[in-house]
């Protein structure tokens, strides 16, 4: 016991010497140490790691004097006379002296560390687990406050899209609203003419005529916004734009360069389209219209429609089959001889009386675009009245749907509704056409 008694007082006197009882020991706080080191010494003793009786006795009197502090021998229970353990294990704790409760902390981890291997290690390897939970916790912390970030972007957005959705349903029903003011004498008109005497039906065609109106108009607007950026960035405009958005343009166009002193502005025409072909083609077989007229390979046929004292707007319909034909519509200038609606038919190379200078399109313009024309007045001494382009010839699909359109009458004069199958070399074409006036 003499040996026992000399190991517990260097103990001791190592214990007394000044510590840093406040701070961190291996990189974590002393009490935390502690109570895993008394953790590992409940769990290893006798097991995995086996302490001789004389390294017990002085790890136990450093967890009595941690729990307790210094030994009181006054207030001790008495020891049996029999109890030698008891008293070997009162003599060690004695031997600690006055320590602090912290500096006993720290003797029992140091002892276990001299006394066991294995005891660093394991701690360290808690350590590095304990930092990986708090890594990772910080990790999820972040990503649920990115997150939660990105959700609340992806609510500002969707609140920022319903406002976009919200304003441009507005627009649009301004704009429907406009359009349909603007359309809706003359879709009435066509439909009173389609429907007479049945209000319901008018009113369905109507909103039907409408409704595509609207459509084509944002389809032109998306033409012009795609035409203006080519054009800033120096690119060529397509040829193959669609044959009625590219008639409104060009008219619109062609309206600010014949703005003239002698002859009014011209409005730009009104074209849609319907899918009841072969029903429009029995009526107008059947003698319910103006006619059924074959166009040869190669050839114009010009319907001739005077404008009619009675009358404020002209409508026109037509359909072919099997095969599309090109289209297109320009106004003659003058008093009309005749109210008579007359037909001429003509090679492309003799077009209707027009020659080289006042030639309204080639079978080449059919394919590749329109053909701008000067619109200045006619100067004294022309001998021919001036033509005025309202749609400009292009193909259209006539063999799957109707194609229906007017125009205000712009003054006096003749229209001239032309179907160009100049360009097909051995086709003929069968043309279902329909023209009347409204007031």
């Amino acid at each position: 016991m003499d040996n026992l008694d000399d190991r517990l007082q260097n103990i001791a006197l190592n214990a007394n010497e000044p510590q840093n009882n406040d701070g961190d020991k291996w990189g974590m706080p002393l009490k935390e140490l502690y109570r895993l080191a008394m953790t590992f010494y409940k769990d290893k003793s006798g097991k995995a790691v086996h302490f001789s009786y004389e390294d017990n006795l002085k790890l136990v009197a450093f967890t009595q004097q941690a729990s307790h502090g210094p030994l009181d021998l006054q207030n001790a229970s008495p020891l049996g006379v029999l109890d030698v353990i008891g008293r070997d294990r009162r003599m060690a704790w004695q031997q600690l002296a006055k320590i602090s409760k912290p500096q006993a902390m720290e003797g029992f981890v140091d002892l276990l560390d001299r006394l066991c291997p294995l005891f660093k290690p394991y701690v360290e390897a808690i350590k590095k687990d304990r930092e990986e939970k708090h890594r990772l916790a910080i990790e999820n912390e972040q990503k649920e406050r990115e997150q939660q970030k990105i959700e609340e972007q992806r609510s500002e957005e969707q609140r920022k899209a319903e406002e976009q959705k919200n304003r441009e349903e507005v627009q649009k029903r301004q704009l429907q609203d406009a359009l349909n003011q603007q359309t809706f004498h003359q879709f009435k008109a066509y439909a009173e003419k389609q429907f007479p005497g049945n209000p319901e039906q008018q009113a369905v065609l109507i909103r039907q005529l409408q409704t595509e109106h609207y459509h084509q108009y944002m389809q032109q607007l998306q033409l012009v916004e795609s035409v203006d950026r080519r054009s800033i960035d120096g690119e060529p405009l397509s040829q193959s734009i669609d044959g009625a958005s590219q008639t409104q343009i060009v008219s619109e166009e062609q309206q600010c360069d014949s703005d003239q002193d002698e002859y009014p502005v011209v409005s730009p025409a009104t074209m849609w389209t319907r899918p009841d072909i072969e029903a429009f083609k029995q009526e107008v077989s059947a003698g319910k219209g103006d006619g059924v007229i074959r166009v040869g390979h190669g050839d114009t046929v010009t319907v001739r429609v005077p404008t009619h004292g009675n009358g404020s707007s002209l409508f026109w319909e037509f359909a072919t089959d099997s095969y599309d034909v090109g289209f297109g519509v320009f106004f003659e200038w003058g008093k009309p001889m005749t109210t008579e609606v007359s037909v001429h038919i003509s090679e492309s190379d003799d077009e209707d009386g027009l020659d080289d200078e006042d030639e309204l399109h080639s079978s080449d313009d059919l394919e590749s675009g329109p053909h701008q024309r000067d619109h200045t007045p006619p100067s004294v001494g022309r001998s021919r009245p001036l033509i005025t382009s309202i749609i400009p010839v292009y193909r259209r699909n006539s063999e799957s749907e109707v194609y229906v359109g007017s125009h205000n009458y712009p003054g006096e004069g003749v229209y001239l509704l032309k179907f160009d199958n100049s360009y097909s070399l051995w086709r003929s074409k069968t043309l279902y056409y329909r023209v009347y006036y409204t007031r």
